[in-house]
């Protein structure tokens, strides 16, 4: 019964306009920092940024050439410590690559 009350044409325009409203005015009950993900997911309603998105898809890429290169490395303890290691000399190849860049 609850599932025909779901395709009503009233309670679809009432979920599309009140909703990003209620996650306002829910999100500002909350002392959240702004720059945070939950902020971004609260007032967005977008549920996973780009840019997220994007780095978690480099850090699986780098795992997975690490466990190519070194077998059994994700077994030892210095394991995260390098993947981290990789990322952070990545982001800073990538931060030096867009400072050279002449922009007009």
């Amino acid at each position: 019964m609850l599932n025909r009350f779901k395709n009503l044409k009233i309670v679809r325009k009432l979920k599309n306009e009140i909703s990003p409203r209620l996650r306002w005015l829910m999100f500002e009950k909350q002392s959240i920092d702004k720059s945070s993900p939950e902020y971004i997911k609260m007032i967005s309603g977008v549920e996973d940024i780009q840019t997220n998105s994007d780095e978690r898809r480099l850090e699986a890429m780098v795992r997975e050439q690490l466990k190519e290169e070194f077998p059994n490395i994700e077994n030892m303890k210095s394991y995260e410590l390098l993947v981290d290691a990789v990322m952070h000399n990545l982001k800073k190849k990538q931060l030096q690559a867009t400072d050279d860049l002449d922009i007009e």
